[in-house]
Formats: C-alpha cells, structure tokens, sequence
C-alpha cells in the first residue's frame, strides 16, 4: 500500500518549543526560516516511537546502518554510487562545513563562496579566520547565472584553498546543470581547489528540473570534494541534529574525522540516528509528494505577485522551498523592507543583504500548509497597497 501524506494540515506550534515561532509576536507569521510547517513522514515517526519504547538512552554505537541509509538514498534517488563506509556523521550541514573549513584550510586561507549564498556561509569562514572570497551570481533575465570568467580569476589566487559550493542554491533557487557543475569541477581541479558541495536541498529539485550530486560529474572531482547532505530540509528534523558528509578520499576523510574528533562532535544523538535512517530508508513516498505540493505553492506565489504586486518579483525557483524575492521595485530603502513587512503585513522575511550581493531582495520559506501561504500573501498585497 502506498502511503500518502497531507501537507494541507494545519499545527498550532506556538507557545510549543518551536524556534521558528518563537522569534516573533503572535501575530507574526515566521516565513524566514529554512524550515517547514509539515509533520514528518509517518516511518520516521513510527521508528522514533519504537526507539522510546525501549527507555533506554545512553551513548549510541557508530553502527553501519548510518551510512548505508544515506547510501541507499544517494543511490535511490539520484542514482549516485557510493560506499557506506565514505560517509561520516556530523550534526548538522553547517557544522559539516566548519569541519571542513578547519579540515582543508589553514587561517589566512581564502574560502570561496557564491553570493547571495545561505547566511550562514559568511559567517562560519568569518569565524573561522579565513579569509572570505566571493564569485558573484549574475541575474540576467530573471534568471541567476554564474560569472565564470571571475569564478577563474577566485580559484586562480594562489591563497583559495576551499570552495563552498550550494547545490542546489540557497536562496536564488538555482538547480546547478551538469554542464554548470562540469566547469566547476574542471576549474578546481586546474586550480587545486578543494569543493565543499552543500545539497542538503538536492531532494526539493522541482519536476521539470535534475538535481546532480557534484561527485557525479566525475572521479577526478569525486576525489577533490566532499557533499553534506541532511534530511532536516526535507523532512523536517533539522532538531534531530543528524548529518552526513560523503567524502570518497581516504586521506580527506581521515582529516574531516580528525576535525570531527577535535571538536568532540563524533558522538552520534540516539534520536537523530534513527530519524535520519527512517527518512532515507523509507521516506521517499513522502518526497515524492512534498515536491509538487512545494511548486504549486511557488506557482501559487508567483501568480498572486503578478497580478498584485508587482513590484515585488519572484526569481522563478528551480528548487526548495525557499523563493528568492527582487523587491527593488517597491520604492522602499533596501533596509526598509523586512522591517516594513513585518510591522504592515505581519510577515517576517529574511532580508538579501545577510546573503550578500542582494540588497533590495528578501528571501521567504513557503514550507506551509496552502491556506496559510494564502493568508500571507492577502497580507502582503495589502501591505504593497499601501506603498
């Protein structure tokens, strides 16, 4: 029997120890987070259930089924070969590349990003002693394209070490083609230049649209680079604190291990474990119906903006849950917007300038039941109104 799911019920998560809702006044609806608004996939619940039941909940063993869930996954969904021994827990992407940045990087190193890149990019190489080094994404017809006549001149300095790569793109929404990828790889490796592949979205990639894993394009880059994946995005259990990062290489990987070591964040959460091989072993299902129920909603955004609002523009998304909004046209200071939507239409947005290389944009989760979504929008058109 195939399981369903219902991504159209609503959850009363306030006054809950939800993160998400509790950064604002009641009245505010939180569409800032990369999180979503749905129950998890029923197995993961199931499995989690049975994992209590036992009352016992001491340190975890490091067993195999860890890395052969992701391995499963990788190969189910995406078709990617791997071993499972390659794959090494961490608690969260973000931590994934910390490690990695303290792995294949000294301080004063150049680290590489892709702005308007996920917030968090910025400052984890900020924090890190590194020193930040941008390609900037070209928009060009609404649609975001990489300036790879500059990507050469960043990997050419002789200081870039380590390049973070966000695939598929936070927040522009960019599904990154295998051709994109292939001049990727080719001008890392030219350069020497080690690839840190964050794909923890690479399950949202929308119907008409691939998501290909960078260790596909080739062996040689499969050897220089290492992919963290989650499935907090997808199945919301990013509380759970349960990672992967996928490192083919031996000597990287024993390095990424000495990190992981270094910091004592090898200790696997009980919970977490068993959540994420649920997800990967047995939620595909669900998958394969949050993934059309997340482009109707962005469909669903774009049309309403159009027709309403047309200063505020959506890039057309390629993938996730997260839009990429060019308000530039509203005749408001780029500092202004998130404020004003907020205190006009009760809507809390996350501001493009924390990305970097995107003043004048806002970034919006639209992980939420359809009735919601339309709630927000009807404030957002009259808050607009108003300017």
């Amino acid at each position: 029997m195939t399981l369903t799911h219902d991504f159209d019920i609503r959850y009363e998560r306030r006054h809950t120890d939800s993160q998400m809702y509790s950064l604002y006044p009641e009245d505010v609806l939180p569409m800032h987070l990369a999180e979503t608004d749905f129950t998890t996939a029923q197995p993961v619940i199931d499995a989690l259930a049975r994992r209590v039941e036992q009352g016992m909940f001491g340190y975890a063993a490091e067993s195999g089924g860890f890395g052969e869930a992701v391995r499963h996954w990788l190969d189910s969904r995406f078709r990617l070969s791997i071993e499972s021994e390659w794959v090494e827990y961490s608690p969260s992407v973000g931590s994934s590349l910390f490690f990695a940045i303290q792995a294949f990087s000294q301080p004063g190193d150049r680290v590489l990003i892709q702005t308007p890149v996920y917030h968090a990019f910025h400052s984890l190489i900020d924090n890190s002693g590194r020193i930040k080094a941008e390609n900037k994404l070209k928009l060009r017809g609404g649609r975001y394209e990489i300036d790879f006549e500059d990507l050469e001149r960043q990997l050419a300095n002789p200081r870039t070490k380590l390049m973070l790569l966000c695939n598929p793109h936070n927040p522009v929404g960019r599904c990154w083609t295998m051709e994109e990828l292939a001049r990727i790889a080719e001008l890392c490796l030219r350069h020497d230049v080690f690839v840190v592949s964050d794909e923890v979205h690479g399950d949202l990639a929308y119907r008409s649209f691939t998501h290909t894993p960078l260790p596909a394009v080739s062996e040689e880059i499969a050897q220089r680079c290492m992919v963290t994946v989650n499935p907090s995005k997808t199945f919301n259990l990013a509380g759970m604190r349960a990672s992967a990062a996928i490192l083919p290489n031996k000597r990287r990987r024993e390095a990424f291990r000495i990190a992981l070591i270094n910091h004592k964040a090898v200790d696997r959460p009980v919970f977490g474990t068993v959540a994420l091989e649920a997800a990967y072993l047995h939620g595909g299902y669900y998958v394969d119906q949050l993934v059309p129920y997340i482009e109707d909603n962005a469909r669903l955004v774009g049309q309403y903006l159009r027709e309403h609002v047309p200063g505020l523009e959506l890039i057309e998304p390629e993938a996730t849950y997260l839009l990429w909004l060019d308000a530039r046209g509203l005749g408001l200071p780029a500092e202004q917007l998130a404020p004003y939507f907020m205190r006009e239409a009760k809507v809390a947005f996350r501001d493009g300038a924390s990305c970097g290389n995107g003043e004048g944009f806002l970034r919006m989760s639209i992980g939420f039941p359809r009735e919601v979504l339309e709630r927000a929008l009807r404030q957002i058109g009259q808050a607009a109104s108003k300017l």
